[in-house]
């Protein structure tokens, strides 16, 4: 089973075991490998030019050329994490299974435990920071995390009130003085007061997104199960669908400095955008690897899968 599906758990219907009381008292820290580049990842990001990924066991990898990657000196957890967010070279943030959420102030050399429950069936998705203060985490039923004081304390809210079935909250990125949330069923989320208030828009999709982006040109694009994409060009107000040429869910978008854009997924699937995101051309690796995530750097894109960095073909 590709670990990636470990962002959509309840959506497939997996369910993780609940660790022992022994297991939830005893301090752990990461697991530790003797080939990192073979690490399960799941999420990615930059920390300026460090590449930094997260994934199972609490694995942290960091890599400063896109080319031989070496684990974090100390994560005090081995929870799954889902997500990782940086707000610049040295601060920033890793979040996952177990309500736990790490923090650096390092690059991503230490980390420290801001908040974890073992045992709990609460896992988190996506983090979002505007400043080393406030920030966002979100993940499943619906729930929010806000804090304005960089993770010391944090304050949980159920996104939307009136929900009988609360949504899983796959990802949080920032527009243009807005804030999205992609999630189940085709719905997204937007902010236009820094995440205080949420405005529901459905669209025709019927499938989870799973991730999103704001382009350079003002446009937003978001993507998730059976290849499905669609685009605004009003501050997320309309979306309309474009044709992807695949039925392969897709995972992560990156947007290059010369506006490419490029998004992988399962199957070994790559498309790519000259026309930011108003058309795709396709392409599959021949080794069909569900690909998890990847980041765009100066050395060129680098590919993650579930286990571990992938060669790029392209």
């Amino acid at each position: 089973m590709p670990h990636f599906i470990l962002l959509i758990p309840l959506l497939l219907g997996i369910h993780f075991p609940i660790a022992s009381y022994a297991e939830q008292v005893r301090p752990q820290r990461a697991l530790h490998l003797t080939t990192p580049e073979r690490a399960s990842v799941i999420a990615a990001t930059l920390a300026k030019d460090r590449i930094v990924a997260v994934g199972d066991h609490g694995i942290i990898l960091l890599s400063d050329d896109g080319k031989t990657f070496r684990q974090a000196r100390s994560v005090p957890s081995r929870a799954t994490l889902t997500s990782v967010y940086f707000i610049d070279g040295k601060s920033g943030w890793a979040a996952g299974h177990d309500d736990t959420i790490l923090m650096t102030t390092d690059g991503g050399e230490s980390w420290r435990l801001q908040r974890q429950a073992p045992g709990q069936d609460k896992v988190w998705l996506s983090l979002l920071f505007y400043s080393p203060r406030h920030g966002l985490a979100v993940g499943q039923f619906g729930l929010l995390l806000e804090t304005h004081d960089g993770g010391a304390t944090w304050q949980e809210r159920q996104l939307a009130q009136n929900e009988s079935n609360p949504r899983h909250l796959m990802h949080i990125f920032p527009g243009k003085d807005q804030l999205f949330i992609a999630s189940e069923a085709g719905a997204l989320y937007r902010s236009e007061d820094g995440g205080r208030n949420w405005r529901q828009i459905q669209t025709e999709c019927r499938g989870s997104f799973w991730t999103g982006l704001a382009l350079d040109d003002g446009g937003i694009i978001v993507a998730g199960m059976r290849g499905n994409i669609y685009r605004s060009d009003d501050r997320g107000t309309s979306w309309k669908k474009v044709p992807s040429g695949t039925q392969q869910s897709i995972t992560a978008i990156a947007q290059r400095s010369d506006g490419l854009l490029r998004l992988v997924g399962t199957g070994g699937t790559t498309l790519f955008s000259r026309d930011r995101g108003r058309s795709f051309s396709s392409s599959v690796r021949q080794d069909r690897t569900d690909l998890t995530t990847l980041v765009s750097t100066r050395h060129g894109d680098v590919l993650f899968d579930h286990k571990g960095v992938v060669k790029n073909e392209h």
